[in-house]
Formats: C-alpha cells, structure tokens, sequence
C-alpha cells in the first residue's frame, strides 16, 4: 500500500504523554486530544520532494522534504525544530532534532496510516483511516 493519500485520525494512544515529553504545555495538550486531525501526504517523483499536511480546526501545517535532507519544521505547537526523514522499507522514519528528541514513523498497516511517535521510552501510536 501506498503511503499518500488522506487521511482522518481515527484512534490515539498515550499522545498526551508524549506531548508532554517533548515539552508541549497544558493547554495546547489538551487542544490536541480533542482534534480530529486529517493527514495527507504527497510525493512528487520528478522533484523527489515529499509533502505531509496536516489540518486541525485550529491550525495547518505542511511539512516539505527531500529524503536524507534536514529541514527546519514549524511544529504545531510553534516550536521550531530540524527534522530528517528517511525511508525504512515502506516506512518513513522522521529525526525530529528538537530540544527533546523524538522519532516519528509513519507506515501503512491494513490500508491505515499508523503513526507511532518516540521519545526515549514513551511510546504514542495514532491509527488514521483512509478519507
């Protein structure tokens, strides 16, 4: 299965806590438990650029990259950050080189986007259904 597409969170586990790992304060926490997010993600094969959107009620933002490349990345909690993304077979691995460090994947499982985010060792899995 493919990577791109659209996609509508369907289902979250432990995001809080790792929201709260990687220093995203109280009310922006809780913001983001009550959104429904929908994820789309693109690649264009002749630039090789990918491009990951992401749409909440209360603020867009839209990753671009090149594989292998770093890149400035404007979380949706407003911190600024380096982030590297890599392929994994089907999977891409996102560095995120914030002032906590924490890996993100995104895979497809069962033709659902499966989005586990790391921080040492908390462990966040998100399960988006395809829109």
């Amino acid at each position: 299965m493919s990577l791109e597409g659209k996609f509508v969170l369907e289902s979250s586990e432990n995001f809080d806590e790792f929201l709260k790992a990687i220093g995203v304060g109280w009310m922006m926490r809780k913001a983001a438990g009550i959104q429904n997010p929908t994820v789309e993600i693109k690649h264009d094969n002749d630039s090789g650029e990918w491009s990951i959107k992401t749409v909440t009620t209360f603020k867009t933002s839209e990753l671009k990259f090149k594989l292998d490349e770093e890149f400035d990345e404007d979380r949706l909690d407003g911190e600024k950050v380096k982030s590297k993304v890599r392929k994994d077979g089907d999977k891409l691995v996102q560095d995120q080189l914030g002032a906590t460090p924490c890996e993100i994947v995104r895979e497809i499982d069962d033709d659902k986007l499966k989005t586990t985010c790391k921080v040492g060792d908390i462990v966040s899995t998100r399960i988006y259904k395809r829109a």
